[in-house]
């Protein structure tokens, strides 16, 4: 049984958030629903070190706010956090008694610690990703995790937040040169006083927060790129160089033209990308993989104490997709997995776990089409596919499964329209993916209730390939025998008669 929805309000140092999360019985993890303000609570900190009415009274309506988007969204229980700002002020616990008496709502001020905890479960759970480092930048302070396993070894909280850096050293508009000369030294200073170390060569960066996915989105306006959402958009570290590059030159009246930049993001953006830069300098990184997760979906899953594996992420996402579609039949997909798997290993017998997997899934998928038009469902599926929130996908991974499926309904898979994610190294076997795949509906299609799983046997020199379908009337497909031979250099017969070496009884 789904367990009921839960409201986690973050009160962050330059914005508050409310998240209503869902996580079903196999681990995946649904928005509800959400909402944000603008809170600006580390200008105060930063300058005379507590809260002001002010901002007291600020955090108080937007907690009032929250707590409607989440009795709207059927919340049963509601989670409030602060973070760096709220720690730091010597009246924090003043907010948190103000909100307990106005609200009803119990605020717990997290240690550093416990945010870069939070920050590392809610970032990996979504991602594709087993080592590495997390990095999580926001306004007041920044964390960064080790982790292996998808499980933190170790953690740094360090005051080096987006707003307290711009506030510290870029003082003018445009920053001046020694300005952010003075900023990145005295990130560098920091990490090397605590001793973060430099990333393997087998290890991933992530990153989290507002500013970095502000970076990416920067980054992703400039080229022409075929997934729209951020999570698992991978910035390379020089691509992200240009960028911070191009924003410090830009005086704050301008930058609200900056293609995907917010503009509640605008002030304090040179500052956090700079010191992103900085760290990805240090431990060497040369990319960093952006997560669309963070501290509030970590709280959501630590209290119902779920963190599945990016494989199992994977399943539940695409579990949790096709529930919402009434033309998806369990058992009819059921049926075409595992007639695809066995043609899978009977003309790709080596094939690696990507291209299996992509082709279990695109199986499992392909009738959510149905719902928009049965006979462009190949189009819609991926298309479907390319929009939905898949947790545990890489952007590559995205790709093969929709390329997959269109190349299915006809003609060879445009894998162009996913570069740069895609390369023409990708073609063949997407196009060999493409045909298992029509060909495994095709059968399910003539399988009745049956198991409906063929019979495959390879003649080499005739250089051809038999199937069998066991109780089904002879079935020819003069369109699909050419696609294979195209893919497969085979001929392609398909028959209901006993194949030659068959027993008959």
């Amino acid at each position: 049984m789904t367990p009921p929805p839960l409201a986690v309000i973050d009160i962050g140092s330059n914005s508050g958030r409310v998240a209503v999360l869902s996580l079903t019985e196999d681990g995946h993890l649904e928005m509800l629903s959400d909402g944000r303000t603008s809170l600006h609570l580390i200008d105060d900190v930063a300058t005379v070190g507590r809260l002001s009415p002010e901002a007291i009274d600020r955090v108080v309506r937007a907690v009032h706010d929250f707590l409607c988007i989440a009795v709207t969204a059927r919340a049963d229980r509601t989670v409030a956090v602060a973070t760096a700002a709220v720690r730091e002020a010597t009246n924090g616990e003043e907010l948190a008694r103000r909100l307990l008496e106005d609200t009803g709502v119990t605020l717990e001020i997290i240690d550093g610690d416990e945010e870069a905890h939070y920050a590392l479960v809610g970032a990996v759970h979504g991602l594709a990703v087993e080592d590495g480092m997390l990095v999580d930048i926001g306004g007041g302070s920044l964390e960064i995790s080790r982790f292996r396993g998808r499980e933190a070894v170790s953690t740094w909280s360090l005051p080096l937040g987006a707003g307290r850096l711009t506030a510290g050293f870029l003082t003018s508009d445009p920053p001046r040169t020694p300005e952010m000369h003075a900023l990145r030294d005295h990130v560098e200073a920091t990490l090397q006083e605590v001793g973060v170390p430099v990333l393997e060569p087998t290890e991933q960066l992530v990153g989290t927060g507002g500013t970095i996915r502000n970076l990416a989105k920067i980054h992703r306006a400039r080229i022409t790129y075929p997934i729209p959402r951020m999570h698992g958009y991978v910035l390379d570290r020089e691509h992200l160089r240009d960028v911070v590059d191009q924003l410090v030159m830009i005086p704050l009246a301008r930058r609200d033209a900056i293609p995907g930049l917010s503009r509640d993001r605008a002030d304090t953006v040179s500052g956090g990308g700079l010191a992103v830069l900085t760290v990805m300098d240090w431990i060497q990184a040369r990319s960093l993989v952006v997560s669309g997760q963070g501290l509030r979906e970590g709280v959501a899953l630590e209290h119902t104490g779920r963190l599945p594996s990016a494989a199992a992420a994977r399943r539940a996402s695409v579990a949790a997709l096709v529930a919402r579609f009434t033309t998806w039949e369990e058992g009819r997909a059921s049926r075409r997995r595992r007639i695809a798997a066995t043609l899978l290993d009977a003309l790709m017998p080596h094939v690696d776990e990507d291209l299996r997997d992509t082709l279990d899934h695109a199986a499992l998928i392909l009738d959510v089409g149905r719902s928009v038009d049965y006979y462009q469902r190949w189009e819609h599926a991926a298309a479907i596919v390319v929009a939905a929130d898949l947790r545990g996908f890489t952007h590559r991974r995205i790709a093969l499964l929709a390329s997959t499926i269109a190349g299915a309904g006809g003609g060879r898979p445009n894998v162009r329209a996913y570069a740069p994610v895609l390369s023409a190294a990708d073609r063949r076997p997407v196009e060999q993916l493409s045909v298992i795949l029509a060909l495994a509906d095709q059968i399910e299609r003539r399988s009745g209730d049956s198991d409906g799983v063929p019979r495959v046997r390879q003649h080499d020199r005739r250089r051809a390939v038999a199937i069998r379908l066991a109780g089904c009337a002879v079935w020819q497909s003069t369109e699909l025998a050419r696609r294979f031979k195209r893919a497969f250099g085979r001929d392609l017969s398909v028959d209901a008669a006993p194949l030659p070496g068959d027993r008959v009884p």
